[in-house]
């Protein structure tokens, strides 16, 4: 594992749109829009608090995290908060320096502990269990498809969240 590289991490929000969306299809390539991830946010806005975007040492931006609010729609019809990390992006060039690993810091240290919402994601596991990730309940379900091994959450109490349910958009 590199050593984190040089950075400075600013609200995502004082960044030009444009340049972190040239990140997100630097990072994830062309249809990245149609996967699980963006069905299951779907017509919300990420939360300002929460995302962050990563500066090299030169002022360039390298990466770029946002945090998106969903729900878990459990079968009684019950909307259950959470919160939803990703896209975690980081150019292809300056990935495995650092960036990603500073910008899940500086999100996870952004969360009220007083009133903690569980977070969800889809990613590696080998990756994000290092954050405090753990494997969904295989009762989970996501509008499109995806590896149920790749929906992770974590939070003070995920025990206390339904079973079963599907994701998608926190849009009460």
């Amino acid at each position: 594992m590199a050593e984190p590289a040089a950075s400075t991490l600013i609200p995502l929000d004082q960044v030009d749109p444009a340049l972190v969306e040239d990140v997100l299809d630097r990072a994830f390539g062309p249809g990245r829009q149609e996967r699980t991830a963006y069905k299951i946010r779907q017509g919300t806005d990420w939360l300002p608090g929460l995302s962050f975007a990563a500066l090299d040492a030169e002022e360039y931006l390298v990466g770029t995290i946002q945090a998106w609010p969903v729900a878990l729609n459990d079968p009684q019809g019950r909307a259950h908060p959470l919160i939803m990390v990703g896209p975690v992006a980081i150019t292809p060039e300056r990935q495995d320096q650092g960036f990603g690993r500073a910008l899940m810091a500086a999100q996870a240290a952004a969360i009220d502990p007083a009133a903690p919402i569980p977070q969800v994601l889809i990613g590696d596991a080998p990756y994000y269990g290092r954050f405090g990730f753990t494997e969904a309940p295989r009762g989970w379900q996501c509008p499109g498809p995806w590896d149920p091994a790749r929906l992770l959450i974590r939070g003070a109490a995920p025990a206390t969240l339904p079973q079963a349910g599907m994701l998608g958009p926190w849009l009460g």
